[in-house]
């Protein structure tokens, strides 16, 4: 998780208010790194519509990712999912469902993205899909807390131009040379994202020892019960009683 677009996670917020254009769902995708996010809106949850999206409007324009993190949703397991992560060489991993904070930074992004169409349209207007565009601009030129600088920075080394700038900016600095100006840029971009490396490890430290200070361990042995589960017992929920564990293997 060091470099941009290395790992990214999605996620589908929905089923929300049909929109004018029979959109009623928002396929959001993240970058673990720079925390630069996308949020499609899209009409429905299937796979083809998602690896669709995912490949026209992410990989053609960031590149291909070493890893896909989604959660245990079944649409995101499926063998056309699997497939695409296969011929493109993607590594696909899920949040597990003892630790499903770990794709917590999705899940609060999917919040910030609901409260602010909250402020943004009311409840009896079909277009929210619209106002994504500009919640972008604005998550992308704020702050973020995990690594001290905008995603904009993060990815760019620079501020998105945003309206009051065009209002109040000062004039535009002499041009640089374009050898001059790759290599400030390099310098920038190294200080950048080595601080925000430091500061996303410390975020990680911290979010895993408020997690082990709630988790309960499993602390196994021979000899101890436990519960035999049938193959189907997502379906049956039914145990089919306790046996011994015999012995343990690494």
């Amino acid at each position: 998780m060091g470099e941009r677009f290395e790992r990214i996670a999605f996620d589908i917020l929905g089923p929300l208010p049909r929109s004018s254009d029979s959109n009623n769902n928002i396929l959001v995708v993240m970058d673990y790194f720079t925390k630069w996010p996308e949020a499609y809106p899209i009409p429905d949850q299937e796979v083809p519509t998602v690896a669709e999206i995912l490949v026209q409007n992410w990989i053609s324009r960031y590149g291909v990712p070493l890893q896909l993190h989604s959660d245990q949703g079944r649409n995101f397991d499926s063998a056309v999912c699997r497939r695409l992560c296969e011929i493109l060489g993607i590594d696909k991993i899920r949040t597990t469902a003892l630790h499903p904070q770990s794709d917590g930074m999705v899940e609060r992004f999917n919040r910030t993205i609901l409260n602010s169409l909250s402020l943004l349209v009311s409840s009896n207007q079909p277009g929210w899909d619209k106002k994504l565009p500009f919640f972008l601009l604005a998550y992308r030129s704020a702050v973020h807390e995990t690594t001290g600088y905008s995603p904009s920075q993060m990815l760019f080394k620079r501020d998105l131009r945003l309206p009051a700038d065009l209002l109040f900016s000062r004039p535009p600095d002499a041009p640089l040379a374009p050898e001059e100006y790759v290599e400030n840029l390099r310098i920038r971009m190294e200080e950048v994202h080595h601080l925000a490396r430091d500061r996303i490890d410390m975020a990680s430290e911290k979010m895993k020892t408020r997690y082990d200070a709630r988790a309960t361990g499993h602390n196994f042995h021979e000899g101890y019960g436990i519960r035999n589960v049938a193959k189907d017992f997502l379906r049956s929920c039914r145990p089919t009683g306790r046996v011994l564990i015999q012995s343990l293997k690494d």
